[in-house]
């Protein structure tokens, strides 16, 4: 909504400009009228719509025509002011001025009329009759309002409908030829129903009427106000009611109604509240909201956020099978602008053995857009109506910001869910194989992959000391000379080598020494493709004998080649480093950590005894959270 109104008053002399302004501002017929008023401002607290207003009067013998077209050209709304005893001043409404004004304004942005025939306390019949035609013929014309300045008739009506035409117009809502809505109109109200509909049956049920009616207009309806609402629909549209809830035909109808009879400032209340301008595009300020993140932060999205992604994905999960087929993903996202998600996303996050998105791969893609790009992440609430459903300010209530990095390595601690592990080698070593692998897919699954649909990440859950965490994997590009800081910058670095190529450890050697030799990034060396045969690697030293150097630990033997979904012990590992780059978890981490096994311990005291280590930052600690791998080990089910 504008944060001001400017009305220009413009017409033939003696018409009664001057005196209109007047008489609003005293509140009574001034005994001397000047040549023209001075601009007057009408403050905020005064207003029905509460915004400040400017009356600026023209007067022929006081101002240039330039001046004129000066002020035309700045004004929201122009009221053409005629003498209902004139006919002159009627004749040149259609024949001077509103010519005049067509050719001073632009056309893309629409400056709304009002005539006003004043003087009405001089004559017995209205000038309606003269009036409608023209109003017919002109579609800038918002409406026309009989006064008399004399006598006080419809003057403070007058500035209320000029207010109205700039703050409400009708123009971007409604086709008066067609007699219906504008189609940008129905797109913003169908987006608008579509959020509103919270179980997705096609249907306001009471419950959403009542919801939507609140979100809006601060107040539920009585229940025979639901009910009269609903018979005045279905008077109207056969199908505009079904299992007694309010359709989007039935919905759309009313805003139709509302507007042709004269209430377009409810539908304009109804957009405004779900993020729409004067041109019924979603605001800058709705879709992106300030949020601050410094250096060395990272953005997550909180619980209550989660919470609301789960309802979104239940709304659409039609079937109930926890994955959204390629229909449902459509009808998900059929409130946005455009398709966000392309094809690479389903080997970017888990899927089922159809293809479908999991849910929890919903939720990973969700978590791998809010940490790779907060802003895309807030247009996307935006455009699902967040901030509305969960009654929050805006979408970055949704947004945590991590504490910076530097205190976390102080603390030894972190709080937050979602770690970065850049993952590197030269081409062919098998990185692409082992961020597949992280979502469950075997070398024959892999295969399928289309190569205009690869992924250069893969995100998914892993658990450490019973702790939900996600992993985020990015495949970094070979090209060695044109590493950027995002390649550099992660959690925890993967480097991957081919131990049936001679030539590929030499890579992994030459970005650690170069990029991570002096970082307190932890690195862990991959030994990928550990089904074929080891080849001698030509470097001047063997790949053990490099992480006994630099005391890294020897290199992780990995395959994907496998019949059933591959290990993800090494990504809990990796996991584990990126939460603790120190080399030791925190005091309360272990305290976590033994909690959980003297739990397992009372299950089976004679498991403790026999099967658990003392609690290190190794991985045994984190398998024997993970009952699948547990019983694995044991050869027992829990």
């Amino acid at each position: 909504m504008r944060k001001d109104v400017r009305i220009l008053l413009v017409g033939e002399p003696k018409v009664g400009k001057t005196s209109l302004i007047m008489s609003l501002v005293s509140e009574e017929f001034p005994d001397e009228v000047p040549l023209r008023a001075e601009e007057i401002t009408i403050p905020a607290d005064v207003t029905p719509e509460r915004v400040p207003t400017h009356i600026v009067d023209y007067s022929e013998a006081e101002q240039t025509d330039e001046q004129l077209y000066q002020e035309i050209s700045k004004a929201n709304v122009i009221c053409i002011v005629y003498s209902v005893n004139n006919k002159k001043s009627i004749e040149k409404v259609t024949s001077h001025w509103i010519p005049l004004i067509s050719d001073r304004t632009d056309k893309d942005s629409r400056v709304p009329l009002i005539l006003v025939g004043n003087k009405s306390d001089l004559v017995e019949h209205s000038s309606m009759e003269t009036i409608l035609p023209i109003m017919n013929q002109y579609q800038d014309i918002e409406t026309c309002v009989e006064c008399s300045a004399k006598n006080l008739k419809n003057i403070s009506e007058l500035f209320y409908y000029a207010q109205k035409a700039v703050l409400h117009p009708t123009g971007p809502l409604y086709c008066p030829e067609e007699k219906e809505l504008k189609p940008s109109c129905i797109k913003a109200l169908t987006r608008i129903f579509k959020i509103s509909d919270l179980d997705n049956d096609g249907v306001l049920n009471d419950n959403e009427l009542n919801f939507f009616q609140r979100t809006c207009f601060n107040t539920p309806l009585a229940p025979q106000a639901l009910e009269d609402v609903k018979n005045v629909v279905r008077r109207n549209m056969a199908d505009g009611v079904r299992d007694d809830g309010l359709t989007l035909k039935g919905f759309l109808f009313l805003h139709t109604l509302f507007i042709q009879r004269g209430r377009h400032e409810t539908t304009w209340t109804v957009l405004r509240r779900f993020g729409y301008d004067d041109d019924l595009e979603l605001t800058q300020e709705y879709l992106f909201p300030l949020i601050k993140v410094p250096p060395d932060c990272t953005t997550e999205l909180n619980h209550n956020a989660y919470l609301f992604l789960q309802s979104v994905f239940d709304k659409h999960d039609k079937d109930r099978d926890c994955a959204l087929s390629p229909e449902e993903v459509k009808d998900l996202f059929n409130v946005f602008p455009y398709m966000p998600w392309g094809p690479d996303v389903n080997n970017t996050v888990c899927t089922n053995d159809e293809g479908w998105i999991t849910y929890q791969g919903y939720l990973s893609q969700w978590t791998l857009t809010t940490y790779l790009d907060v802003q895309r992440s807030l247009e996307y609430l935006g455009y699902l109506g967040y901030s509305i459903i969960c009654e929050q300010e805006s979408q970055a209530a949704a947004i945590t910001v991590t504490r910076n990095k530097r205190i976390d390595l102080q603390k030894k601690q972190t709080q937050r869910s979602v770690f970065r592990c850049n993952v590197l080698g030269a081409r062919g070593s098998g990185k692409s194989g082992f961020l597949q692998a992280f979502l469950g897919r075997n070398l024959q699954r892999q295969m399928r992959i289309r190569e205009d649909h690869k992924s250069y990440y893969a995100i998914s859950t892993t658990y450490v000391y019973g702790q939900e965490k996600y992993l985020l994997l990015h495949e970094v590009m070979p090209d060695f000379d044109i590493l950027s800081e995002p390649d550099l910058s992660c959690d925890v670095v993967c480097l991957v080598y081919d131990i049936n190529d001679p030539r590929s450890f030499e890579y992994c050697a030459k970005v650690y020494k170069e990029c991570f030799l002096d970082s307190k990034t932890p690195c862990v060396v991959v030994a990928a493709k550990s089904d074929l045969h080891e080849v001698r690697q030509q470097y001047s030293q063997s790949p053990l004998d490099f992480c006994r150097k630099h005391k890294l630990h020897p290199p992780q033997p990995f395959t994907c080649n496998t019949n059933e979904a591959p290990s993800k012990d090494l990504y809990t590992r990796l996991t584990t480093m990126a939460m603790h780059p120190s080399g030791r978890p925190s005091r309360s981490l272990l305290s976590q950590a033994h909690g959980g096994v003297t739990s397992l311990c009372r299950l089976t005291p004679r498991l403790l005894a026999r099967e658990v280590p003392c609690v290190c930052v190794e991985v045994a600690c984190c398998m024997l959270h993970d009952r699948a791998a547990l019983a694995k080990r044991t050869g027992k089910h829990f």
